[in-house]
């Protein structure tokens, strides 16, 4: 009989997108039934911890499969090797309890896979049978060879066939596999950008080729007249957008500010930007977007300037629409590509949460916001303030900014739209029209804040970033700090906890920076290392090293000169 090849099903259906974890163990051969039972308990037991605690960022489970073959030897490698390549495993997860030999099975394992599948080995610190052992002689040989381990050594009990792991090693587990589904779930993917540079900022471009040789990630560039053509045409569904408009008047009231029907039509347009966009980024598979606007759109009087689309990036960056709650679909406004990059990873890595986008606008130190303090008669708070004792940053730009942040974390729809406002655009900046999204964010918001940058020096990626928390001026100084850049745009006062405001306004990388809730540092360290991006935190208050706080150094660092010498190693570019 002559072979013949198989032919898949014919489907227009893109298949569901989840990062797949698999969960294993190596073993001696040697040891007793019981160990090897409790061994296999383990795997099973930190698979569905990694199922309970991760998700994708639109709140969907990871898939998390497990093999009860514990590997002793090739034999075995190559059984759970088949099985996970068959199951289309993105991310390695090994759970030792017991001495083994990593050249016979873990790496024998690790070869049947691309280089930079991410691997995690997370053991408990026992003694009996001391997985410990083996993860240091397994960390040590992987690294000698130049691949990147990660090892989480935890705890879970001595004795007993059923140990559980405890909560930091758990949470430990889980950051890792956070920045695991950024590194690997956004391979492949494309995000949707209307227009070219980003009114020429060189800071914002989408660098092409480094973005996909470093992310994976590609870039549907699309021209602005088609969105024009398409609102020409309406090509959208027209009782959505009466539904839509009817949401937005619910919730605005006269907050949204119209001063007769042409404004209302503006408006409208505005609307329909949004759900043209929508569906062009459903039917291209995108997980995020930009939108150039400045210059062509709607600021050159040479052509015919059209409505602002502020009001579109706000509801892609929020967690709900007229439609009632969605997941976050970061977007950039200003076509901005690094600042859309910075956005998307850490939705990734914060399992969804909204983003803001910002300006880096003006810069308080606290001389000078005590100097304005003064000037309105408000004395200094009681105890201990961040905004006098620091000061702060103003994060202020006309776009983009998620509804979101005009609430505290888990705040509801009706509370988050009833501080927002939406008034006429600058008719100087915006002669198109359209209206703005206005609205403070609260104080006591815990961050991350940061930007990626690119530097054709060393052809590689950068974060600078540091923990931030958002603060709250009392009622006079917030205006006068608002009326002194723009009022009628959304407003989020920063403040950093390591870096001052004159470490600030020196090493800002662009003139937007990103903020995103629910995001540990550790998980943006590990997505640096497995992304192979260089940690930027020039902060002289930061230590290297905050135990509870950072992940630890991957032990190929170690061994190759620092971190940032082996990251730029690991490009070939010495």
């Amino acid at each position: 009989m002559i072979p013949k090849a198989e032919r898949l099903v014919a489907t227009g259906r893109v298949p569901e997108h989840r990062v797949t974890f698999g969960v294993f163990a190596t073993c001696d051969p040697r040891i007793d039934k019981a160990s090897r039972e409790r061994a296999a308990n383990i795997v099973s037991m930190s698979a569905d911890t990694i199922a309970s605690r991760v998700t994708m960022p639109d709140g969907s489970p990871v898939r998390v499969v497990w093999s009860p073959v514990l590997v002793d030897g090739e034999v075995q490698a190559d059984i759970v090797a088949k099985q996970f390549r068959d199951a289309g495993v993105d991310a390695l997860v090994c759970v030792p309890d017991t001495w083994a030999f990593p050249q016979l099975g873990l790496i024998s394992l690790l070869t049947q896979f691309p280089s930079d599948t991410p691997l995690n080995l997370t053991c408990g610190n026992s003694g009996p049978k001391p997985g410990v052992v083996f993860t240091h002689a397994a960390s040590g040989a992987i690294s000698q060879y130049g691949r990147l381990v990660h090892i989480n050594v935890g705890t879970w009990p001595d004795t007993g066939g059923n140990p559980v792991m405890t909560e930091g090693t758990a949470d430990a587990l889980a950051d890792w596999c956070y920045a695991a589904v950024t590194a690997a779930g956004l391979k492949g993917r494309r995000v949707v950008i209307w227009g070219h540079d980003s009114m020429g900022m060189e800071t914002a471009l989408a660098h092409v080729l480094p973005t996909r040789n470093t992310f994976g990630i590609e870039i549907t560039r699309l021209d602005m007249k088609l969105l024009a053509d398409m609102l020409e045409k309406k090509a959208y569904d027209e009782k959505e957008l009466k539904a839509l408009r009817a949401w937005v008047d619910g919730h605005m009231g006269k907050r949204l500010e119209l001063s007769g029907e042409d404004d209302s039509e503006r408006f409208n347009t505005s609307l329909a930007m949004y759900l043209i966009t929508r569906d062009v980024m459903r039917d291209l598979n995108a997980v995020g977007g930009g939108f150039m606007s400045q210059l062509e759109w709607g600021s050159d009087r040479r052509g015919i300037p059209l409505p602002v689309a502020d009001v579109m990036e706000s509801l892609f960056n929020s967690t709900f629409d007229h439609n009632g709650p969605k997941s976050v679909m970061p977007y950039a406004t200003e076509a901005d590509m690094q600042g859309l990059l910075t956005q998307l990873f850490f939705t990734y890595l914060s399992g969804g949460a909204p983003p803001l986008f910002m300006d880096f606008r003006k810069v308080w130190e606290p001389w000078e916001i005590q100097a304005k303090a003064g000037e309105l008669g408000i004395a200094k708070p009681q105890g201990q303030s961040l905004w006098w004792d620091k000061g702060l940053v103003d994060g202020d730009n006309s776009g983009s900014a998620s509804f979101n942040w005009a609430g505290k974390p888990g705040a509801t729809e009706n509370e988050i739209m009833s501080a927002i406002s939406m008034p006429l655009a600058d008719p100087g900046y915006f002669p198109g029209g359209g209206n703005s999204v206005a609205f403070v964010s609260p104080g006591g918001i815990d961050c991350i804040a940061g930007r990626l940058a690119y530097s054709v020096t060393s052809g590689m990626f950068s974060l600078v970033w540091d923990e931030a928390v958002t603060v709250a001026l009392p009622g006079k100084l917030e205006e006068a700090v608002c009326e002194t850049s723009t009022p009628t745009w959304p407003h989020t006062f920063i403040t950093p906890r390591y870096a001052t405001m004159a470490e600030y306004k020196q090493y800002a990388p662009a003139n937007h920076f990103h903020a995103t809730w629910d995001l540990a540092p550790a998980r943006i360290e590990y997505w640096m290392d497995l992304a192979n991006v260089l940690s930027s935190t020039p902060w002289g208050a930061r230590p290297p090293w905050i135990e509870g706080v950072d992940r630890p150094m991957p032990l190929l660092y170690i061994i190759n000169g620092g971190e940032n010498a082996t990251k730029m190693r690991r490009t070939g570019r010495h």
